[in-house]
């Protein structure tokens, strides 16, 4: 089964579970007049049952599959404070960006985040 070619899957460590619901986002970004970098929206998900967002792309080689651009500068949104408010929790970040780049857009390229309501990591995934 193909599969996105950028995933995300996010972990809630303060309850050692997935985090199910948190609205993700995908922009790409572009140069402007004056080297302005601006990002523009590509495509959104939401994390399955599993924390997982695995559609957030169309697999490559489907019809409407988005060419990704070698050496493109991409960021990832997730919305933290509307996952927290779900369960009644405050947190301090509203949202976590990952701004990343791509070295080889043929590659998978998956971004794990770990949250709690004061804290956030993430790394490289495979």
């Amino acid at each position: 089964m193909s599969k996105s070619p950028i995933t995300c899957h996010v972990l809630d460590s303060s309850t050692g579970k997935p985090a199910e619901g948190v609205e993700v986002s995908l922009q790409g970004c572009y140069s402007v007049e004056n080297s302005v970098d601006m990002f523009q929206p590509m495509a959104k998900g939401v994390t399955n049952s599993d924390g997982r967002c695995t559609d957030l792309l169309p697999p490559r080689g489907a019809s409407d599959a988005i060419e990704l651009q070698k050496g493109g500068t991409y960021k990832v949104i997730f919305k933290t404070k509307d996952y927290f408010a779900k369960t009644d929790r405050k947190c301090f970040y509203p949202w976590v960006e990952i701004i990343f780049e791509l070295e080889n857009p043929e590659d998978h390229y998956h971004i794990p985040l770990l949250i709690s309501p004061y804290s956030f990591t993430t790394y490289r995934g495979s």
